[in-house]
């Protein structure tokens, strides 16, 4: 029976390699060129970079990849799903491009290959009371953020902290600092000032830079030739000044990586 489990999992082993050696590859750029149209995935619900107006995709990160597409000579073909399973599915071959506000980390970068940044920003400190300002304001205090973001690891790197409570959604963390769960949120900077912009009466105030970071698009680790193609369709369009006119009409001003 010893002998036949023993033959059994060197089956089951032989099968598991042979679906691995099969499996899908990601798509390189010439099959992509050939198919017309590129797989990329999204969050959408992180405004002002990529959300829904209605039932259509929207925002900054939204308009610059359809403007790389265009100079790649391909049409988008968009997926929208959470946060956390982004860059999973990336490895999974699922879709060939993700943008969606992913910061530049060294384990990031293990698993997946980091396009040139197409903007950058950093984790700033929300709070209803004027007072929690700096990281020091944050010790003794519950925080809200994402899951799955630079900004839950950075803030776990706080000694001091009481509670950090994470979220599936960035707009969940924001409503429980308004709902007073939380004493601080921290987001992205330009996601901030939108909030406050279009929630005055909250009461909410932004502090000082909790960390700063460089924002990009990812393809599948080790997808090279991909990652060429999307950094020149990049550096055209901010040679063109395609980037800049987007960028103001979200921001007012160029958040480019100077």
């Amino acid at each position: 029976m010893k002998s036949l489990k023993t033959f059994a999992r060197g089956l089951l082993a032989a099968a598991a390699l042979c679906a691995l050696a099969t499996g899908t590859q990601a798509r390189s750029f010439e099959d992509i060129k050939k198919d017309g149209k590129i797989n990329i995935a999204t969050e959408g619900q992180f405004a002002p970079f990529n959300y829904f107006q209605g039932a259509r995709l929207s925002g900054f990160e939204i308009e610059v990849a359809e403007a790389m597409a265009a100079r790649m000579g391909v049409k988008v073909e968009w997926k929208a799903l959470g946060f956390d399973a982004l860059l999973t599915g990336l490895r999974q071959d699922r879709w060939d491009m993700v943008i969606a506000s992913h910061g530049i980390t060294e384990e990031r970068a293990k698993a997946v290959t980091f396009t040139d940044p197409h903007y950058c920003s950093g984790g700033v400190i929300i709070a209803k009371d004027a007072a929690v300002r700096t990281a020091k304001d944050l010790a003794g205090k519950s925080i809200a953020v994402q899951t799955g973001t630079s900004y839950l690891e950075n803030v776990k790197k706080l000694a001091a902290v009481k509670e950090i409570k994470n979220f599936p959604q960035d707009t969940d963390a924001r409503a429980a600092l308004v709902s007073g769960r939380v004493d601080a949120w921290v987001t992205d900077k330009f996601v901030a000032l939108n909030s406050l912009k279009a929630n005055p009466d909250a009461g909410m105030k932004m502090g000082d830079f909790l960390f700063v970071e460089r924002i990009a698009s990812a393809v599948a680790k080790g997808n090279t030739g991909l990652a060429a193609e999307i950094n020149k369709a990049l550096a055209a369009i901010q040679a063109d000044g395609s980037y800049a006119a987007i960028s103001k009409k979200w921001f007012n001003e160029d958040i480019r990586c100077k």
